[in-house]
């Protein structure tokens, strides 16, 4: 039967205070979290050798405790995760492999036992403009209360209760280490528990714990005269490593799959530091599409740590990067998991023709990896809509969420009534509401770097059809364009056909150096003409007012373009300088008046 330890109510109050400190600062007393990553190689992992206690590592002669580890017998044919694995792929099937297997074992032997687990996309309005030039480690959790077991941080400890006398795997070899409580405790939330709840097994000077030879599986519990803590533990190297680096603030295994094992172990022991220290050396490593995405899978205790949080925001950044255009990679996106799928569209720099692009995009990626109309939905509304830039979207596209039967009707309803507001508003509210949401919420009204650029466009009826379209264009867009570059606005409308802008870096033909150009076209939509007057012009400096800039009358068949090679009769230098008269804030402002003639 386990007792509370007699103690005054004073030593109580100053034991539960200090027992909050560390759980709302969720690190050990010597986790350095000021240190910056250029810090990191000249100052042993950001740990400073004020802390190194190497000299004290399992010597009685500075130790008040000795740690008992049983390493029972591995589950038949099994091995530890970082055994034999010389990649990160290779760490990542075995950890799934035998993630499965104690899944059977579990179901089989525990069957009383409480398991915690700690419309096809529319493609018709993409204009052919080229025609033109695990699931957590489970953990076994006793649901009974009283005498015999209490509960330390997520791992339960066991007194001398003959109930618990089941013994179905047999003590390999036992490793007896001399520890210091001070130091551990100071490194570790977890042992400053153990150490201190006034508990039995606190005052206790043997301490066992019992891993599994393979490193997944803790084995059922038996008797024993010390206490025990049975966890879901690595393997019995990464145990060591994460007891030494406590001591001396350093690692011997390098290799990604030790270090992963490592993280593993530091995070069921909330070593903080060890977390920080393995996520820095796991991101110095290069990175590949298998070793990021195994970042963003990992537990969700190991997600959610602090220390952890550099290593997965550079796999969010790779995978960003590496399909940035998700085109090119069109069959491997499809086939990322949901956590890189959120990746990559988190990202601002998708080389995507318009956001309906992504619309589009992301329902042919929930068709192909959830078949279930539940399944896709649950998953659309709750982890993707948020990724999705609706805002920037065009309004025909935005009519078709409404009556997407892959979306819940009033999430779509909210969606597109929220992107009807924002286009809705002056541009410098949108800048400001884009500032305001992206600190809090998403990027949802941040605009990406779409290759076909969003447009606002004023259309009349009366009394001719008559449409004003306003496109901006920053200077790096622009700059980007040298030497032979172009840029497309979004498709609009005007008499039942669709248009479209392109800005272009041309040659001119007569004195050959490179210019601005800017030139209208008409989607190729079977072979009806429409003669259209038109007007190009751009706003100046120093009155900031828009001046015509060149005019011109055609009659459009479906896929031709017409306008002007040197709109702003420059050349390209002139035109890009800083003191051109053409940039405004960095924004270059162009309009295009379209009439229709009869």
């Amino acid at each position: 039967m386990l007792s509370l330890s007699s103690s005054s109510c004073a030593g109580d109050a100053r034991r539960v205070a200090e027992e909050r400190r560390m759980k709302e600062s969720n690190s050990d007393l010597f986790d350095p979290r000021t240190v910056m990553d250029s810090d990191f190689s000249r100052n042993n992992g950001g740990v400073s050798s004020d802390a190194d206690f190497a000299f004290a590592f399992n010597d009685s002669n500075f130790s008040d405790r000795v740690l008992r580890i049983e390493i029972m017998a591995e589950l038949p044919e099994s091995k530890s995760d970082g055994e034999g694995c010389d990649s990160i792929a290779d760490w990542a099937r075995n950890r799934k492999r035998r993630r499965e297997d104690i899944k059977k074992e579990i179901a089989v032997v525990y069957r009383e036992e409480q398991i915690l687990n700690c419309n096809e996309p529319d493609t018709e309005d993409v204009v052919a403009y080229e025609n033109l030039e695990e699931e957590d480690v489970a953990m076994i959790e006793e649901s009974r209360s009283g005498a015999g077991s209490s509960q330390i941080g997520n791992v339960t400890a066991l007194g001398d209760d003959p109930s618990w006398s089941m013994d179905f795997s047999t003590v390999l070899r036992v490793k007896t280490i001399h520890i210091s409580s001070p130091i551990l405790a100071a490194k570790s939330p977890f042992f400053y528990k153990l150490f201190s709840n006034g508990m039995r097994e606190s005052e206790q000077r043997n301490v066992t714990l019992r891993i599994n030879a393979s490193g997944l599986v803790a084995s059922p519990y038996s008797r024993s005269p010390y206490c025990h803590f049975v966890l879901l533990m690595t393997e019995e190297a990464a145990l060591m490593e994460l007891l030494n680096f406590m001591y001396r603030n350093t690692l011997s295994m390098t290799t990604a799959p030790s270090l992963l094992d490592i993280l593993m172990a530091a995070d069921k022991f909330e070593v903080a530091s060890c977390m920080r220290y393995c996520s820095r050396l796991l991101r110095n490593l290069p990175m590949t599409p298998e070793s990021a995405l195994l970042y963003l899978e990992l537990p969700s205790s190991v997600l959610m740590a602090e220390a952890v949080q550099p290593l997965t925001d550079a796999a969010k950044q790779f995978l960003a990067a590496r399909y940035k255009d998700i085109t090119k990679f069109q069959d491997e996106v499809l086939n990322l998991p949901l956590a890189g799928i959120e990746a990559v569209l988190s990202s601002d720099d998708l080389q995507v023709a318009s956001e309906d692009a992504v619309y589009d995009f992301v329902l042919k990626w929930a068709r192909t990896q959830y078949p279930k109309l539940d399944d896709r939905r649950e998953v659309l509304c709750s982890r993707l809509s948020c990724l999705i830039r609706f805002p920037y979207m065009t309004c025909r596209k935005l009519k078709k969420v409404l009556t997407c039967n892959d979306f819940d009707h009033d999430l779509a309803s909210k969606v597109v009534l929220e992107a009807l507001f924002f286009k809705a508003e002056a541009p410098h509210r949108q800048r400001t509401q884009a500032a305001e949401e992206s600190a809090i919420t998403n990027r949802r009204f941040v605009e990406r770097a779409y290759k076909y650029r969003p447009v606002k466009v004023v259309e009349f009826e009366l009394p001719r059809q008559q449409c004003v379209v306003y496109l901006d264009l920053k200077r790096e867009e622009c700059a980007n364009l040298f030497p032979t570059g172009r840029v497309y606005s979004q498709a609009f409308h005007l008499g039942g056909q669709g248009f479209f802008l392109s800005a272009h870096c041309n040659m001119d033909q007569q004195s050959l150096f490179h210019c601005f150009g800017l030139f209208l076209g008409m989607q190729e939509k079977g072979s009806v003409s429409f003669a259209v007057d038109y007007e190009f012009s751009a706003r100046s400096k120093p009155t900031e007012e828009y001046v015509s800039k060149y005019k011109g009358n055609y009659t459009f068949t479906g896929g031709k373009a017409v306008g002007y090679r040197n709109l702003f009769a420059t050349q390209w230098t002139s035109f890009m300088a800083e003191d051109s008269l053409y940039f405004i804030n960095g924004i270059l402002h162009l309009r295009a008046e379209l009439t229709i003639r009869h």
